[in-house]
């Protein structure tokens, strides 16, 4: 069947751009010189897949015309040189006679018009798509991310853009978390008094309407996006405890959650899976997480269920997703991976280097026991306005990196470390290589999102050995009068090791399971980070820093004014103490409900100083006393320190972070 698309094609040898920036990067890229500029084209398609492509020319701005430049694409039985998630797999072949997509399914076409997008660049009333060959799978089935709307809510709008935009990476799952303690955030028909705002502990009154959800699971399957609901049952349900004065364990309870099942399995009909939560909770009544099960399975859908959680056998749960270290793969149960997935606990920086790097599940490659990844947006702490939680979280940073580690599989082991390696190591090209493409894409697709991210590869350090401060934290060491490679304290030699990244962790918030700085991280110690910063010109720029990274699922209290932290941290540029902004939250009472204000760095203006012509020398004194305090509850011993332009949009061209002030 053939589509018109309106183009007429112009053909070109020899390269009319550099290697494209593709994200992710596929499994198997060919590429050739026969470089195609379009301007109309004609579009062959089975009849299962015309809407797909016809929505994808439309949206690239290329028009249908018979008889112009063809697009070939076809449905076959397979592509043998897939070995695994054929569903999701496609050939793309682009040549200056025609772009060629075969796929078992259309979901596989969808992938390949994505790849067919960031292969396509537009000057003037041109189009230019590379010359290629391209062979390409998932390594794992599940791709996906998580918003915590229960405690807060996000709007329609918003979700729906999310999904669009990481749709074009081959995030292929979205998981609505809809239920918490703070609010029964789906619209109920039969128990209207759920969504009534005495019934909310936050945002009350803010819930989906069935119409909605309806609306955005449509939006999802034209994006190719499973959606994977979640009513949290039987623990996180002190909204439902609210309104019925029932537990969901309860036999008055499990008929009222029954009831409800009913509405919510028939509002998302069609979908595979409902998430039942079971997690955090202490179980009172030994039929109910199976009885719930069984009558999920009733209404045609699988259950998911987190882990930790309830303790299934075989056969009694049909997908587990762990959430924290002590989550365990089950062998025929297949396994979504979210233990090193909870950005409401990374920083900008460090965190996405570890995601990038580490294995899902310990594995290379997705199995059937194995299914994939989702990364999950906690909201534990309110968290305003609704922009802050995809900017604090460095939410963009780290779904492109979920999204090019799933797609290929691979990594340098589980829980890997979250120090970039040595400039020159495989570790630290593959990663550079990644950061770039991940820019380019920054610039190019998501202007006016939410992304507080610039090159961090650049960024070099010396941090010295760990000196013991016996719970002084103002008690001063030999790197305050001058910087140098090796000191001598109370007999002892202190030397010096480099470190790489805009963000690093003297000690993970994790402990030692994720690898940091210091091998042993020990309390009532002092560190102290050095560089110099060459600077082509005089100049006035911004800094991003900060030294205490505030989790979005904490209580804690914000720095004492004037001070970076709890912890006396000092920061000079050329000498000069730079002080801490005026923090806008100055409560001292701990509470879920009080939101922070700009103590993340993603969410103020970028500090304003100046560079010096030349070279500028930059000095961080980090103590630390214990690691769990009054004030802040996981202590972060790290720090975030990067030059970036006034409006914070991009790092400042032309310098040089060097701490032994090469150029080179």
């Amino acid at each position: 069947m053939k589509t018109a698309l309106f183009l007429c094609c112009l053909f070109v040898c020899g390269w009319m751009q550099a290697v494209p920036s593709l994200l992710p990067w596929p499994q198997q890229v060919n590429w050739n010189n026969r470089t195609a500029v379009l301007k109309q084209v004609t579009v062959t398609s089975p009849a299962e897949t015309e809407g797909i492509a016809t929505r994808y020319f439309r949206e690239a701005g290329i028009v249908c015309a018979p008889q112009q430049f063809p697009v070939i694409i076809k449905i076959v039985k397979e592509i043998p040189e897939v070995p695994v998630n054929p569903e999701e797999a496609y050939r793309l072949q682009v040549t200056d006679k025609a772009i060629t997509i075969e796929a078992v399914t259309p979901t596989g076409v969808y992938r390949a018009l994505q790849t067919l997008r960031q292969l396509t660049t537009h000057r003037g009333n041109k189009t230019y798509i590379a010359g290629c060959s391209i062979i390409d799978w998932p390594a794992f089935r599940i791709r996906g991310f998580m918003h915590d709307t229960g405690r807060s809510y996000i709007s329609l709008d918003e979700l729906k853009k999310e999904i669009a935009i990481l749709s074009q990476y081959k995030i292929n799952v979205f998981h609505w978390h809809l239920t918490e303690d703070l609010g029964w955030r789906l619209e109920s028909k039969i128990f209207p008094m759920l969504n009534d705002s005495s019934n909310f502990g936050r945002m009350p009154g803010q819930y989906y309407t069935l119409a909605q959800a309806k609306e955005l699971m449509a939006f999802c399957k034209e994006h190719h996006v499973l959606l994977i609901p979640e009513i949290d049952m039987p623990g996180h349900s002190a909204a439902f405890r609210k309104t019925f004065r029932h537990d969901m364990q309860s036999k008055e309870g499990m008929v009222i959650l029954k009831l409800l099942l009913d509405e919510v399995c028939e509002t998302f009909a069609g979908l595979p899976y409902l998430h039942i939560g079971t997690d955090e909770v202490a179980f009172t009544n030994p039929v109910f997480v199976p009885e719930m099960v069984s009558y999920v399975r009733s209404k045609g859908m699988k259950a998911v269920s987190w882990n930790p959680g309830w303790n299934y056998g075989d056969g009694e749960i049909d997908l587990i997703q762990m959430w924290s270290y002590r989550g365990k793969p089950h062998k025929g149960i297949p396994a979504i991976d979210s233990r090193l997935h909870y950005i409401n606990h990374f920083d900008s920086f460090a965190d996405v280097f570890t995601l990038y790097n580490s294995t899902i599940a310990g594995q290379t490659c997705g199995s059937p026991d194995y299914a994939g990844a989702i990364i999950g947006v906690w909201n534990d702490r309110l968290v305003v306005p609704e922009r802050n939680i995809l900017l604090e979280n460095a939410f963009y940073p780290a779904m492109l990196a979920l999204a090019e580690r799933s797609w290929r599989g691979g990594g340098n082991g589980y829980f890997a470390s979250s120090l970039i390696p040595a400039e020159g190591t495989d570790a630290f090209t593959g990663f550079a290589d990644f950061e770039r493409r991940m820019l380019w894409h920054k610039e190019h697709r998501f202007e006016g999102y939410p992304f507080a991210y610039v090159r961090q590869t650049n960024v070099k350090w010396r941090i010295t050995d760990a000196f013991p401060n016996n719970g002084d934290l103002l008690k001063s060491f030999p790197p305050e009068q001058g910087c140098d490679t090796v000191y001598r304290y109370e007999g002892k030699e202190y030397k010096t090791r480099e470190a790489t990244g805009a963000g690093i962790y003297l000690r993970h918030v994790w402990g030692n399971t994720v690898p940091s700085f210091y091998a042993d991280p020990r309390p009532n110690s002092t560190a102290y980070a050095y560089t110099y910063v060459y600077s082509p010109r005089k100049q006035e720029v911004g800094l991003w820093v900060c030294t205490q990274n505030y989790g979005r699922s904490e209580k804690d209290l914000p720095p004492a004014a004037g001070k970076w932290d709890y912890r006396e941290s000092r920061i000079r540029l050329n000498g000069q103490e730079i002080e801490p902004p005026v923090w806008t939250a100055t409560h001292t009472v701990k509470s879920n409900e009080i939101p922070l204000g700009n103590e993340n760095f993603e969410s103020r203006p970028p500090l304003t100083v100046t560079l010096n012509k030349g070279w500028n020398h930059v000095l961080l004194k980090l103590p630390v006393g214990a690691f769990s305090t009054p004030e802040v509850r996981l202590v972060k011993w790290m720090f975030t320190f990067v030059f970036v332009t006034p409006d914070g949009k991009q790092a400042v061209d032309g310098l040089i972070y060097s701490p032994d002030k090469q150029k080179n």
